[in-house]
């Protein structure tokens, strides 16, 4: 029988989440597409600072205007479709109880930060344009959290051999996510306000929203909200393809999942510590940002996606001889 897998699709998944599957995946290809078109757009512009004083500025500046009208259209597609579900998180009621960080808040402000200027600088052919930086955090988002989903889709669906132990560790273990995420956003949007205030008013007026849209962009706890998900799915796919782990050997995958978890959320959390005060200082553009946010969850996944490799390279996973203390060295 074929190894079930970290993100696998479980045989017994419901037609309704086999769509929002196929659905999520649709929106984050149409997202990639319009990313890299646009990207191509945004170059005319990078050049701009060589070709002034020339005689080419002003057909580089005919060529910037229509390129700028182009990712303007490309852009709003994404923000109405790709990133429809990021609206609906802004109006979506939590639960009063619930201490689950509603990370599209900082996403919403994020890109309205860096979309809004740009639309007005596109209109009145004056200033820079941020679509490219806009439409990388939406195809980056969605791939963050289609990763997330199908981590989150493997481990519901996929129970047998599971011990019930590591639903009330995935508790705990999400329990102090949420709390750590939630301490971090709101830093996070608040050195982003004051460092643009402080930009504006005393720096340079110019790179102010530069500052802020990169700043908005690294609030966005995708990275911390996976941690927990993608490390409990890997554990779930390790007891699923080896239902005779002994209580010992159990509880020796339980203490490798809080260690991978604890990994990529204090792993996660130090990369964007350690990138922040860089945003600050004006040394991050937003659409290198939107990168630092999509490796920080590619680390995640891998991270968690290696816990599960360790058991099924050295054969452990099928193996009913399998021993604790043998498992996992190095």
């Amino acid at each position: 029988m074929k190894a079930v897998s970290i993100f696998s699709i479980p045989k017994d998944l419901p037609v309704h989440e086999r769509q929002k599957r196929r659905h999520m995946l649709a929106s984050l290809g149409i997202a990639w597409l319009v990313m890299m078109q646009v990207m191509m757009f945004a170059f005319p512009g990078y050049f701009r600072g060589d070709y002034i004083g020339t005689e080419s500025l002003a057909m580089l500046d005919a060529a910037i205007i229509i390129m700028n009208w182009l990712s303007f259209a490309l852009t709003v597609p994404v923000l109405l479709y790709c990133a429809w579900p990021i609206w609906q998180g802004v109006f979506k009621k939590s639960s009063a109880h619930s201490m689950r960080v509603n990370m599209d808040w900082p996403v919403a402000l994020g890109i309205l930060t860096a979309f809004i200027p740009s639309v007005i600088a596109t209109v009145s052919q004056q200033g820079e344009v941020y679509f490219e930086s806009v439409s990388m955090f939406v195809a980056f988002l969605l791939t963050a959290r289609y990763l997330e989903f199908c981590a989150e889709q493997s481990a519901r669906y996929s129970e047998g051999g599971v011990p019930a132990k590591l639903d009330q560790e995935r508790t705990i273990m999400t329990a102090k996510a949420d709390k750590i995420a939630f301490v971090f956003v709101i830093v996070q949007i608040l050195l982003a306000i004051v460092s643009g205030i402080v930009w504006y008013l005393f720096i340079d007026r110019a790179h102010a929203l530069p500052v802020l849209v990169a700043l908005f962009v690294m609030s966005c706890p995708c990275a911390l909200s996976m941690a927990v998900p993608t490390a409990s799915s890997a554990a779930r796919a390790i007891f699923f393809n080896n239902h005779s782990f002994t209580p010992e050997q159990q509880e020796f995958v339980l203490n490798l999942t809080r260690k991978t978890a604890n990994q990529n959320l204090y792993g996660s959390l130090a990369w964007h510590i350690l990138m922040a005060p860089l945003a600050m200082f004006g040394l991050v553009a937003p659409w290198v940002a939107a990168i630092t946010m999509l490796v920080s969850s590619l680390a995640v996944a891998w991270n968690s996606w290696r816990l599960y490799k360790k058991f099924h390279n050295q054969g452990f996973i099928g193996s009913p001889d399998w021993t604790a203390g043998k498992a996992v060295q190095g």
